[in-house]
């Protein structure tokens, strides 16, 4: 059966009992996007300091340094963006003041996509990568308790879980950025989560779109699913970008989205031939 399920490790007898999801774009299409408000922005920055060096090649070495740090808060990116700034001889802000910036930029870059879920004109599945609800509805169905840890800001990310009506697979389960960033760290919920319900490593399945979440996943021994997800077309397809970013980071199995979310169980529960 043709399938766009990539198996790189087996489960291997695994028993699945929570299940950690990224949010952008693993799950949520809102902030589809948003390397275009953040790599221009840090090349605006650092132009005026650098007026030998191209805004392409600018724009390369910033794209690389986003890289490295998606899955991450957003703040560690602004923390290499002052990184930069002086590098190139400038006088950095406090990097607080460039994630001010830019989630100015990008509020008003997701405005009408939030103001069109809260007045039901655009169905939340329109906004979720394919096959997220199913996916979602399929592991609660199997008993497992459902996470989601992001970069974005904690208030922020809760309120998109409730306007794409996710809050009843996550409850309170929800933790994004804080003000202490290096309280707040993927790894350290993923600690927290495995602690609290007594669980070892391999009974984890972690789900994401970037290479932190899959590398924190692969650290303590869980299952790690890498979602290449082509964010503008909503899923469907790999992208090869990130396709090569999960696997460096050493995801065991890749999805482009939850399409195939019955095969996709049949792998983690067991009843895959």
């Amino acid at each position: 059966m043709a399938t766009d399920i990539e198996i790189l490790r087996p489960p291997g007898g695994r028993r699945f009992k929570s299940a950690l999801f990224d949010f952008d774009g693993t799950l949520s299409l809102i902030r589809e996007g948003w390397p275009k408000i953040m790599i221009p922005m840090m090349v605006e920055i650092l132009a005026p300091l650098a007026p030998g060096v191209s805004r392409d090649t600018l724009s390369a070495q910033v794209a690389e340094d986003v890289a490295k740090s998606t899955g991450r808060q957003t703040i560690y990116q602004m923390i290499r963006l002052a990184e930069r700034v002086a590098e190139f001889g400038g006088t950095p802000l406090d990097p607080r003041e460039y994630k001010a910036e830019y989630n100015r930029r990008l509020m008003r870059h997701i405005a009408a996509r939030r103001e069109a879920l809260a007045a039901r004109r655009t169905e939340p599945d329109t906004l979720l990568v394919r096959g997220t609800r199913a996916m979602l509805r399929m592991l609660a169905a199997h008993g497992l308790a459902l996470y989601v840890a992001s970069g974005t800001d904690e208030p922020d990310v809760r309120e998109e879980v409730r306007l794409l009506d996710l809050a009843e697979f996550f409850g309170p389960r929800v933790y994004g950025a804080l003000e202490d960033y290096e309280a707040s760290s993927k790894r350290q919920v993923i600690a927290r989560l495995l602690a609290e319900n007594r669980l070892a490593g391999r009974n984890l399945a972690v789900f994401g779109d970037g290479f932190v979440e899959i590398e924190n996943a692969r650290e303590v021994g869980a299952y790690a699913v890498g979602v290449a997800s082509d964010e503008a077309a909503g899923g469907g397809r790999v992208d090869p970008w990130k396709r090569a970013r999960l696997l460096a980071a050493g995801a065991d199995i890749i999805v482009p989205d939850f399409a195939e979310h019955e095969r996709l169980g049949a792998i983690l529960f067991g009843s895959h031939n």
